[in-house]
């Protein structure tokens, strides 16, 4: 027995670095099918209120009152006149009644909000639908993919590594 162990080990001590070269090979297939979920974006408005003019008495200021944390600003008209008569003259007064804030919500089925908050500035976007989408990887490592509806992607890769070593 130590005959054969000492025999092996002169081989592996004689053996040249052409004959330690490998070679290994791998070969992978994947598949990702993705089904985009719906988004909502909304954006709360405040209230906003302004006057500008020229050759304009003022008796009272308009403006906003009565906002709080959770509602908007009521709008106070303003009481205004001509300076200087027969005189030319000119004014403005714009107003926004910004959007009452929602405190809570209540989530729907499947955990998504069924009648989402919206204020005065959205973004909303439906989410995908599977319909078709579908993908598979054979026995042979061959990957077929099939389209899907509206929001959803679906890649399919094949990936062949040789490496040489020395």
């Amino acid at each position: 027995m130590k005959k054969v162990f000492a025999t092996f080990g002169m081989i592996l001590m004689t053996s040249t670095s052409a004959m330690a070269g490998g070679l290994t090979s791998r070969l992978s297939s994947s598949v990702q099918l993705t089904v985009d979920g719906p988004v909502v974006s909304s954006t709360r408005l405040g209230s906003s209120y302004s006057t500008s003019g020229s050759n304009v008495s003022v008796t009272a200021l308009g403006g906003l009152s009565g906002s709080s944390a959770t509602g908007p600003a009521t709008i106070n008209a303003g009481t205004y006149g001509i300076a200087t008569d027969g005189e030319a003259y000119s004014f403005t007064e714009s107003q926004f009644v910004g959007d009452t804030v929602v405190t809570a919500d209540s989530l729907g089925a499947n955990g998504r909000f069924s009648s989402p908050t919206l204020y005065s500035d959205n973004t909303i976007q439906a989410g995908g639908t599977a319909s078709t989408l579908a993908g598979t990887i054979d026995t042979a490592g061959v990957v077929s993919i099939t389209a899907g509806g509206p929001g959803t992607t679906a890649i399919g890769q094949f990936v062949s590594e040789i490496t040489v070593f020395e």
